[in-house]
């Protein structure tokens, strides 16, 4: 294993507190950075919680952490015995050339992060249940998966994977890179992308039970169902995509659009 040139191990661990003083639980991190006013990468993923990141001008990551744990049913058993210990939590922190990975066993009690990072940042965030998606003034490549929760991006430039089961996908870009293909996709839940009038994209767009809208002038170059035949050792395999394809400002890298139970929104930013 290579060697961090900063860590934080264990920063946080949790343990011989009465239940009513873990109720809520509040910490501030700071991790400098090996590369400062150099550009870097966040990766963050929770069980159980939300993740909001604010780009800043500054050289370091900030991370405040917040925990609440829930009250337990006091048993017979526990009757006239004192509490001595209950359930913790880590959460830890490391930083190498840039890159800063924050992991926590949050599956024990949920965990939100609030973190600023140097604006000029990627970001691999995920979170499963019990939270939000938030993002602001980022500029970079962004991957965001949520399981049971929205996803809400507010001046973003760059790249965005964007991808959620049940929550609504909410975007405003000011800027785009040229050459980068996103991703925009949930099961439940609308899904609403402003991008700069400029761009230039071709469309993949398909909503099972809902409906697609746009203020911009799209070409489209498809709107009846796609038949695709393949035939792989011996097995014959036609399959049929019913998915609008379309040109914004004569095409360029590939957007995917995708829901299943909600609408598709693409805006021009005014």
């Amino acid at each position: 294993m290579k060697t961090l040139k900063y860590l934080t191990g264990v920063l946080l661990m949790l343990a011989g507190m009465s239940l009513f003083a873990q109720e809520e639980y509040r910490e501030q991190i700071v991790v400098p950075l090996s590369n400062p006013g150099e550009s870097g990468t966040l990766i963050v993923g929770l069980v159980s919680g939300s993740i909001s990141i604010l780009g800043y001008d500054g050289n370091e990551v900030i991370i405040d952490v917040r925990s609440v744990g829930s009250k337990k049913v006091t048993t017979d058993k526990s009757e006239g015995l004192t509490k001595l210990s209950t359930a913790s939590f880590e959460l830890s922190a490391t930083e190498k050339d840039n890159v800063v990975e924050i992991e926590s066993d949050s599956w024990k009690r949920s965990i939100d992060l609030q973190i600023k990072v140097p604006q000029e940042f990627d970001l691999e965030v995920s979170t499963v249940n019990d939270g939000k998606l938030k993002i602001d003034n980022i500029i970079g490549k962004i991957s965001a998966e949520n399981v049971n929760g929205s996803i809400k991006m507010r001046s973003v430039s760059g790249s965005v994977l964007a991808s959620t089961v049940n929550g609504e996908i909410e975007v405003l870009f000011n800027t785009v890179f040229p050459d980068d293909p996103m991703v925009f996709t949930t099961m439940n839940g609308d899904i609403e992308v402003t991008f700069p009038e400029s761009l230039k994209a071709s469309l993949k767009l398909k909503s099972d039970m809902g409906e697609i809208f746009t203020d911009f002038d799209i070409d489209i170059t498809n709107t009846k169902p796609k038949v695709n035949k393949t035939e792989e050792s011996g097995t014959y395999k036609v399959t049929i995509e019913d998915w609008i394809y379309g040109t914004i400002n004569g095409g360029g890298p590939e957007f995917t659009f995708k829901n299943y139970n909600g609408d598709i929104y693409i805006r021009m930013k005014k």
